[in-house]
């Protein structure tokens, strides 16, 4: 094969740093777990990254639902080569044929964010874990071809610590979400403990009823979590240091929110650097108890955890 021409090696790097720049500055808990990973890996997740924060902001920065509705389309068309394509979207379509990965899961997760656009208000923990699966399941399926992991019972594992992870940001950022007209933790759990929608977005909740709800959330992410942690063994073993820590920087959130009494309605929780390092090194230490032969340590997964799920793409069980 000849090589590339020096002005395409220019440019390709170029992209790589522009889209590693955007993963730095959009997310900090992922930049620390990208400083674990292959240089041909970190590169082709700040590919992935770029791709979701654009549908991201395509979404959120539009200056109306139907002019969000038109730009995702845009982008829908780009992915699908019907017409050219910006450079962001081309390195990734470059970096998807590389890495065998399906671009049917772009298009769910360009779904999940286009459900996003005016009042949201789910109903029931079937509508929310269809949603994160989504907006963070399919990611994890993403990540899976790009840190070549090759075997498929890996997918379900990685779609469950997307979920994880998502209802961790749910958790998160009750109060941001409600300000901006968006109800995701479901109405039936609200009603349980005698809250109404109106009483999130009127911010006159009953903030102990409300920590109950948000805890028993934070304890439905901890199975997706744990069936994450399992799938781990099937991730290449300098890979798997990186997702391992970014599990244990992105859990601490949940853990953070839970010493603060599992109250959204205080603001938004931050996890400190110093604190982020801490998690990150107890990452690592998980990650040198998986060396060695896997032997008979393989996980069966859970199929309960994607009842709610079946019929999306994916879902095998």
């Amino acid at each position: 094969m000849s090589a590339a021409p020096r002005s395409q090696l220019s440019t390709s790097t170029d992209l790589v740093r522009a889209h590693e720049q955007i993963l730095a500055v959009g997310s900090r808990s992922f930049r620390l777990a990208s400083y674990f990973l292959p240089v041909d890996c970190r590169g082709d997740a700040a590919h992935l990254y770029a791709l979701c924060r654009l549908i991201d902001d395509t979404a959120d920065e539009a200056v109306t639902p139907q002019a969000a509705r038109h730009g995702l389309d845009e982008l829908r068309r780009e992915l699908r080569r019907a017409r050219p394509a910006r450079p962001l979207v081309a390195a990734f379509l470059q970096m998807a044929e590389r890495r065998a990965l399906d671009l049917n899961y772009v298009f769910e997760l360009i779904e999940g964010v286009e459900s996003d656009l005016g009042e949201v208000c789910f109903e029931s923990d079937a509508d929310l874990l269809r949603y994160a699966y989504r907006v963070a399941g399919t990611v994890g399926v993403m990540m899976c071809a790009v840190l070549d992991v090759r075997d498929p019972r890996a997918i379900a594992h990685a779609i469950d610590l997307g979920v994880g992870m998502q209802l961790t940001n749910i958790c998160r950022d009750v109060l941001e979400d409600a300000r901006m007209g968006r109800i995701y933790i479901p109405t039936r759990r609200l009603e349980a403990r005698g809250i109404r929608a109106e009483h999130l977005l009127e911010e006159r909740v009953n903030t102990d009823a409300l920590s109950e709800v948000v805890t028993d959330l934070l304890d439905l992410a901890e199975h997706y979590y744990l069936s994450g942690e399992a799938g781990m063994i099937y991730i290449p073993t300098r890979s798997r240091a990186a997702i391992m820590v970014a599990s244990r920087v992105y859990h601490a959130i949940g853990e953070k929110l839970r010493a603060r009494g599992a109250n959204p309605m205080l603001g938004r929780t931050v996890v400190a650097p110093l604190a982020r390092l801490w998690f990150a090194a107890r990452g690592c230490v998980a990650w040198l108890g998986t060396l060695g032969s896997p032997g008979e340590r393989l996980p069966s997964h859970n199929t309960d955890l994607h009842r709610e799920l079946r019929g999306l793409p994916g879902i095998q069980s």
